[in-house]
């Protein structure tokens, strides 16, 4: 008896240990080192141990990717000036493994994020100036393109906002809206999403104005659904801003600038923890730090704390399912660096633990099994 319960007890810990298992989905860019391009590392979220599964390769600039709802593919960009493109693969989570299935034209340069749901892929193309709507086969491949959407018009900054630069599109929690924040136009795009809608996939509902020379990149909405914020890259701000059925109304604005700072902003990425409870921001430029703000019930911020990430150029990060890591790809020093979260404070501690990757962008969680 005393075996048999001993070897419930061995079996029930193997058991609790793979939960806390994850794959890491890495997404690169490949012409400024030595990199394969798509990267699947197993994490384990309780002890931040972590090994290689598999990876692409020759796979060019997948900067940014998205992992399907059902988890059996991954999109990623081709981020490559006029030649860009869009690649599906198919992704077996218990191994990692990285098929190609095919690609197609983004219909726009510099591609830099993609989104997709069980009917489409839709992508921003940065120095494009366009939104692009592929469909989906069956079998998850790209279908043919749906929908192209152009974006018009310039701000105050000649150099970074000469035209419109799409940065990013993001759906509403209720899927209902696609979002799109253009870095060069000042302005945020919302827009009402019909999946199965051909050429009107897209259809315009209202766009926000943000303020001039603040060049708006990335968004994130509050778990409860009810606030978005968007963090600026130029003038490395967050606004908040309340949201009803596509309508945006703004609150606050708060600053990642450290105090005293005179170089230059560089605003990338913004998330919450799986709670809600903190929202965490890097600024890359010559800043290179993450801040921790907590996220109070009605929507307003304030900060708790502001560190380096301990490496160069910080783009996206991303928070395991568990609340306990958060990992920073440095882009430009090759590493993701991992820091432990305190889930009461939000606060962050290095644990000097580090994944070395060449150039570093984007980082997913997903399921292994």
């Amino acid at each position: 008896m005393m075996r048999l319960a001993g070897l419930f007890i061995f079996l029930a810990t193997i058991a609790m240990n793979a939960q806390d298992n994850y794959n890491l989905v890495i997404g690169t860019y490949t012409n400024e080192c030595d990199s394969k391009g798509i990267y699947v590392y197993d994490f384990n979220a309780a002890t931040a141990q972590f090994k290689l599964k598999n990876n692409t390769d020759k796979v060019s600039n997948p900067s940014y990717l998205t992992v399907s709802p059902d988890k059996k593919f991954i999109y990623s960009v081709n981020e490559d000036g006029d030649k860009s493109t869009v690649s599906a693969f198919k992704y077996g989570v218990s191994n990692g493994s990285l098929g190609f299935l095919n690609k197609k034209d983004s219909k726009g340069a510099d591609p830099c994020y993609i989104i997709n749901d069980e009917k489409n892929v839709i992508v921003a193309n940065y120095s494009g100036g366009t939104i692009t709507v592929l469909g989906k086969k069956a079998d998850g491949s790209l279908g043919d393109i749906k929908q192209v959407v152009n974006h018009s018009g310039s701000s105050v900054n000649k150099e970074r906002q000469e035209k419109a630069h799409p940065h990013m599109v993001y759906f509403s929690p209720d899927r209902k809206y696609v979002f799109s924040n253009d870095l060069g136009t000042d302005k945020i795009y919302i827009y009402t999403y019909n999946p199965d809608g051909g050429d009107k996939t897209l259809v315009l509902k209202e766009t926000t104005p943000t303020v001039a020379g603040s060049g708006p990149r990335h968004l994130v909405f509050n778990p409860n659904g009810i606030f978005f914020y968007v963090l600026h890259e130029l003038n490395g701000t967050i606004v908040s801003y309340s949201y009803d059925k596509g309508v945006a109304g703004r609150l606050q604005e708060i600053s990642l600038v450290p105090e005293g700072f005179n170089g230059v902003n560089g605003g990338a990425d913004i998330h919450f923890s799986n709670d809600g409870k903190f929202l965490y921001a890097t600024n890359r430029g010559d800043a290179n730090t993450i801040s921790v703000f907590r996220v109070h019930a009605n929507g307003m911020l304030n900060m708790v704390q502001q560190i380096s990430t301990q490496g160069v150029s910080p783009r996206n990060f991303v928070i395991d399912p568990k609340d306990n890591f958060l990992l920073v790809a440095n882009q430009k020093s090759n590493n993701i660096v991992i820091f432990k979260r305190d889930k009461t404070t939000g606060m962050l501690e290095d644990t000097t633990k580090r994944i070395e990757v060449c150039a570093p962008v984007c980082l997913v969680f997903t399921t292994n099994k």
